[in-house]
């Protein structure tokens, strides 16, 4: 609408008056079915803008001068608030991010270490999680990464969920196909988990066996001491409610020695844009191998810097601007470690680590990153 004028009495002197000048906005607001459901007018007065400017008299173009400014300070108003809305749900988004992840006291005696990287220009929450628990009999521990499809407040949601679900089923399961079975079927009736991955691992350290069973995630690393590295990859299905009807899920073992390093991760670690996956799971391999004697703190450290894809710095244009060559990427990852004896008071032979990793890629490519480590006192030789 033209900016509107109107001659006002002056409040400080009666019987004089003088121009004054609005500009009326009219804002549309949706209803729930998405067409207009209702009006709000509202005007804002640029009288000054109008006398800075030259007056009424210079002509139309001092009008639509004004109506741009009116426009104007109506958009900065709305940017404010919706930085405002947007700080308040972030905030809101990563303390139920923050509760839903597995605290440092379920790790029993292990010692855990957690780094967190935020995505650009997100709410830094997404759907990726981890756990591990102990388990029921025996010196065994359960180990799981998982990816919910999405970002924001409902994948976040939709993640504390499958992992408290995951928790429980594994700590009662006779194996954990038996325990994605659970969850799969659990997954079935929660809305937003359909399509989500998840990998997960009982760790046996008196057997030195790990059993494991994937529901369309990455196949978990096996690093032995002496540098092989074996991709655990014989017990993969689809993902949680992926199929129709749920059927029992394939489950594999394999063994390992004191000092291996067992490694979960998602596709964010290991996955680029405009390159093969299999490069980004032999860089992987290959920054473990090198790395395979350094401690869980350094060697998560590392395996961050040389597998996580570096977003532009704050200071550059946004990641899209580059054709996505350098995006930015969210991983999550664990490390548990059986450390040797001289750091533990127990003999070098009573070593063993799992290191878990895991990163995703997103809907809208909005990543995150998280890195936690494990350690554990070894009562007898694993």
């Amino acid at each position: 609408m033209a900016v509107q004028r109107y001659d006002i009495e002056t409040p400080e002197h009666s019987g004089l008056w003088e121009e004054r000048y609005w500009s009326p906005v009219n804002t549309p607001v949706p209803g729930p079915d998405g067409r207009v459901a209702l009006i709000v007018h509202r005007v804002e007065e640029v009288t000054e803008l109008i006398r800075f400017r030259g007056g009424a008299g210079d002509g139309r173009g001092r009008m639509l001068e004004a109506e741009l400014y009116a426009r104007g300070r109506e958009l900065q108003e709305l940017n404010n608030r919706l930085r405002e809305a947007h700080a308040r749900e972030r905030k809101v988004a990563l303390a139920l991010q923050e509760a839903m992840l597995p605290a440092r006291r379920q790790v029993g005696h292990r010692r855990a270490a957690v780094r967190y990287r935020p995505a650009l220009g997100a709410l830094n929450v997404c759907g990726d999680w981890y756990d591990l628990v102990d388990l029921v009999g025996g010196n065994r521990i359960g180990v799981s990464v998982g990816d919910v499809v999405g970002h924001g407040l409902v994948a976040a949601g939709v993640m504390g969920q499958l992992r408290s679900a995951l928790t429980a089923a594994s700590r009662v399961a006779e194996g954990p196909a038996q325990a994605l079975d659970v969850v799969g079927r659990y997954a079935h009736v929660v809305d937003g988990a359909e399509s989500a991955t998840v990998v997960t691992t009982f760790v046996d350290f008196d057997r030195h066996i790990i059993r494991y069973s994937s529901a369309g995630h990455p196949p978990p690393v096996l690093l032995h001491r002496d540098g092989r590295v074996e991709f655990l990859d014989r017990a993969t299905d689809p993902p949680l409610d992926a199929e129709p009807v749920p059927t029992a899920r394939p489950e594999a073992e394999s063994g390992f020695e004191p000092g291996a390093t067992l490694v979960l991760y998602t596709d964010g670690l290991v996955e680029r844009r405009r390159e093969d996956i299999d490069t980004g799971l032999l860089r992987l391999a290959e920054s473990l191998r090198r790395h395979r004697t350094q401690d869980p703190e350094a060697l998560a450290d590392i395996v961050l810097r040389n597998c996580w894809p570096r977003a532009a710095p704050p200071t550059t244009r946004p990641w899209s601007s580059y054709g996505c060559d350098q995006e930015p990427v969210r991983s999550r990852c664990a490390t548990l470690r059986r450390s040797s004896g001289s750091s533990l008071g127990a003999p070098a032979n009573q070593a063993s680590r799992i290191s878990v990793s895991s990163g995703t890629e997103v809907s809208r490519r909005l990543r995150a990153s998280t890195l936690a480590s494990f350690q554990r006192r070894a009562p007898s030789a694993v």
